[in-house]
């Protein structure tokens, strides 16, 4: 009797698999070490792969690294505004519903702001960092200007462009700063207060009542 072919021991993932693999060992390697430490060789014994193999799916170690960034900045706007479009739900509870997923973990804690903290220096030196970090911001606040310009209009106000930009921009600005003194003092600024600060200071920006 023949034997049974046998199952190969590791299974072929696809390009797009495998490039996310990459990202995702990038980005645990620079939470822990930082981005210094985010050598080629480093990454690979992360992912568990020969070092060539980068090169394979990334040009050049820079190319890897803006992967890493435009993915953990996209990351952290989709687990803050996931909910800002299920509009089964009252405007208010998707407001609330967005500011404590923006002010909780995994978006506010240690490990996201030493990815965030890692890359950032290099945006102000670095065309391509600074558009990823352009096109995250305004992809955030894109987001963030439908529910503003709805609660603009259930309150009666002006809902022009221009003062719904201007809205959006004050509302990301308190969500930034909270997130990072959250992030870097979670003892000082435990999570209810944080929120509870947000909720108050956004919902009065838009004119909207602040009790519950």
């Amino acid at each position: 009797m023949n034997a049974a072919p046998k199952e190969p021991k590791f299974r072929r993932e696809n390009p797009e698999q495998r490039r996310e693999q990459l990202i995702e060992a990038t980005l645990r390697v620079i939470a822990r070490k930082g981005v210094s430490a985010a050598t080629v060789r480093e990454i690979s014994a992360e992912a568990g792969v020969a070092f060539s193999l980068i090169r394979h799916h990334f040009r050049t170690k820079e190319d890897l690294m803006y992967a890493a960034y435009a993915h953990h900045m996209q990351n952290m706007a989709h687990l803050s505004l996931s909910s800002a479009g299920d509009i089964s739900r009252p405007l208010p509870d998707r407001l609330r519903q967005c500011i404590r997923d923006t002010l909780s973990a995994p978006v506010t804690n240690g490990e996201s702001l030493q990815i965030w903290a890692g890359f950032i220096q290099m945006v102000p030196h670095d065309d391509r960092m600074k558009q990823i970090h352009s096109d995250t911001y305004l992809g955030f606040r894109n987001t963030l200007e439908p529910l503003i310009r709805e609660a603009l209009v259930s309150q009666g106000s002006p809902a022009t462009p221009a003062e719904v930009e201007a809205k959006a921009i004050a509302c990301n600005a308190v969500l930034d700063g909270l997130w990072l003194e959250g992030s870097m003092l979670p003892d000082m600024l435990p999570h209810d207060r944080l929120t509870a600060l947000a909720e108050e200071t956004v919902f009065r920006i838009l004119g909207l009542p602040t009790s519950v």
